[in-house]
């Protein structure tokens, strides 16, 4: 099995590196390896470069944003199953791609999903949130909760019967996305009890000023799924709260 991971950027001097190392760390060899910049102005190309040889694809341009540099890695991606990497973020072990390739193996899934840490953007040691995902039920998912995004791995059939990341959305795009994977419940979803993926807080669904735009563009998601704008938004936000208290009672 090909797994294809793409990772974008903008920007991401002090952190890409890390994360094309924990790709390239990986003890599964079949990793085609996308990393989509948005024309960076720091260093972050040329850390990139340290890596060419070793990196499947390198796209370096202007674009809109991440939803427009995600779509391009998703529309260069071969695998057989894709994955998200983000610039702030690292593969949680060694062994993770190995692991989620045995279990597609062993369900014939359609869709994986898995744990995430969030931790404190100059700390990655220092647990913020802890993201169990838990066992998938369709019932949840018409009810406010969603698996973390970048633990979550497609078959690269089924991106491209449902369709790649609404542009139109500039900061919630990826609640779109994988509500338009899993509402119809017509796929074979499987739940991987491990830790994929540890990311730095800070990112556009987790930065503070932007929650207000988070919320609007939620609501307008829901309202084109069928479902409840408000209603949702509250379920998904009580879906969320164990995962800090995980963090601070430290389970």
């Amino acid at each position: 099995m090909k797994i294809s991971l793409i990772t974008t950027c903008y920007n991401r001097e002090a952190t890409i590196r890390a994360t094309i190392e924990s790709v390239l760390s990986q003890d599964y060899a079949n990793i085609e390896y996308i990393i989509v910049d948005g024309a960076s102005k720091d260093k972050t190309m040329d850390i990139v470069n340290e890596y060419k040889n070793r990196v499947s694809t390198i796209i370096s341009e202007p674009d809109s944003g991440m939803y427009e540099a995600l779509n391009k890695g998703l529309l260069r991606a071969t695998g057989d199953v894709i994955g998200l990497v983000h610039s702030d973020d690292v593969l949680f072990s060694p062994s993770v791609i190995s692991q989620i390739v045995t279990k597609f193996n062993e369900t014939g899934a359609d869709f994986l999903y898995g744990d995430g840490l969030f931790v404190s953007a100059t700390d990655e040691n220092k647990v913020i949130r802890k993201w169990i995902g838990g066992t998938y039920r369709l019932w949840k998912v018409r009810n406010g909760w969603l698996p973390l995004h970048t633990s979550c791995y497609i078959r690269r059939n089924v991106i491209e019967r449902k369709g790649l990341y609404n542009q139109t959305y500039k900061i919630a795009s990826d609640s779109d996305f994988l509500l338009r994977m899993l509402i119809a419940g017509d796929l074979n979803v499987a739940y991987l009890n491990k830790f994929i993926v540890r990311m730095r807080m800070g990112g556009l669904s987790t930065d503070k000023s932007k929650r207000r735009l988070v919320w609007q563009e939620d609501e307008r998601i829901y309202s084109s799924h069928g479902l409840s704008p408000t209603l949702s938004k509250i379920e998904k936000v009580i879906w969320k709260l164990p995962q800090f208290l995980r963090a601070k009672l430290k389970l």
